[in-house]
């Protein structure tokens, strides 16, 4: 308990200090060309705790490509890391969250909805000032200081864009709508290398997909392989993976067997149904390794069966042999 009020102050903190450096116009933006799909992720992950603490549906409809914007990969995340928190923390139990990415014009377009506790109609015009916050009833305990939608307004306007929120009353749920102006059209490559040269720079790296019931073996692993040079996302369950994996979308998943509600092997199954010819490398993380539990992650279609407690080494091998082989990590 002390440890989660002492991350919800630090958080406070935080966002209490940007909001000051935003307004006196301290904020400096590492601008990069990025995928919408790349932000959302890192923002489901942030969130993930949460929503999986209070039994959310959380649906997300936000394609891998094709939405370009110009942007602070980390101010964005942030962006809607508040938006996913807010909907998570002022929607009862097992309610529903989605988010939705699109293309309308010459604007990518983020739309955040939950079946929450909504917003009174007078105070949508007040919502983003900061401090400002609706009538909180006695279970919303997780509630802030109404910072962190001003925070959402702020940055989002340095990007260029515009947030709005919508809700047709209390107990009616909210939507937010975040507009960011989409990236200029890339410059067309030049023309392809010779054979030869494609061959000698294949990826000496990859996206994981890491999920294990066990937080700290989670936390640990991912350190582990971030420090290697991989991309990697943590899930704690099979709902969350599978959230993450439709728009991380992973090359390898590395998949602890007894996991709660829908082992392993279930999980890699419904991959295989999602992402269809994207699916990742599927590799077992089991605390059994006899003949017949490999025959059976085999029979499932993994591609490796590693035992509890894991060899770091045998790990950085494995992995290393499937990054270099472009042809065993698919699209």
């Amino acid at each position: 308990m002390i440890v989660r009020q002492v991350k919800h102050l630090v958080r406070l903190v935080d966002d209490l200090l940007d909001v000051s450096r935003v307004a006196r116009g301290r904020v400096t933006l590492a601008m990069t060309r990025l995928e919408l799909s790349t932000v959302i992720a890192r923002a489901v992950a942030a969130t993930a705790p949460l929503v999986e603490e209070r039994h959310h549906d959380l649906e997300i409809s936000v394609p891998a490509d094709g939405l370009a914007i110009e942007g602070d990969e980390v101010r964005l995340t942030q962006v809607f890391d508040n938006l996913l928190s807010n909907a998570a923390r002022y929607t009862p139990f097992a309610g529903k969250i989605s988010i939705a990415g699109v293309r309308e014009g010459d604007s990518v377009v983020v739309r955040v909805r939950d079946t929450g506790a909504g917003i009174d109609r007078e105070l949508l015009p007040e919502l983003f000032e900061t401090f400002v916050q609706g009538a909180r009833s006695s279970d919303r305990s997780q509630g802030g200081l109404g910072i962190g939608l001003s925070l959402v307004r702020r940055l989002t306007e340095l990007h260029g864009g515009t947030v709005t929120a919508h809700s047709d009353g209390p107990g009616r749920g909210s939507e937010f709508v975040v507009r960011l102006p989409a990236a200029t059209q890339e410059p067309k490559p030049m023309a392809e290398p010779p054979l030869a040269h494609v061959h000698a720079k294949r990826p000496t790296t990859a996206r994981i997909l890491l999920v294990d019931d066990h937080r700290d073996v989670a936390n640990g692993l991912s350190r582990l392989l971030g420090s290697m040079g991989f991309e990697v996302r943590a899930a704690l369950d099979p709902i969350n993976a599978l959230a993450v994996a439709e728009v991380f979308r992973p090359q390898i998943a590395i998949l602890d067997i007894g996991l709660p509600g829908m082992d392993g092997y279930a999980l890699a199954r419904e991959l295989r149904s999602r992402l269809g010819d994207s699916s990742p490398v599927l590799i077992a993380l089991s605390g059994y390794s006899q003949a017949q539990d490999r025959a059976r992650s085999e029979a499932s279609g993994f591609a490796l069966h590693l035992a509890k407690p894991i060899d770091p080494d045998e790990l950085v091998e494995v992995l290393g042999r499937f990054a270099v082989d472009e042809r065993s990590l698919g699209p």
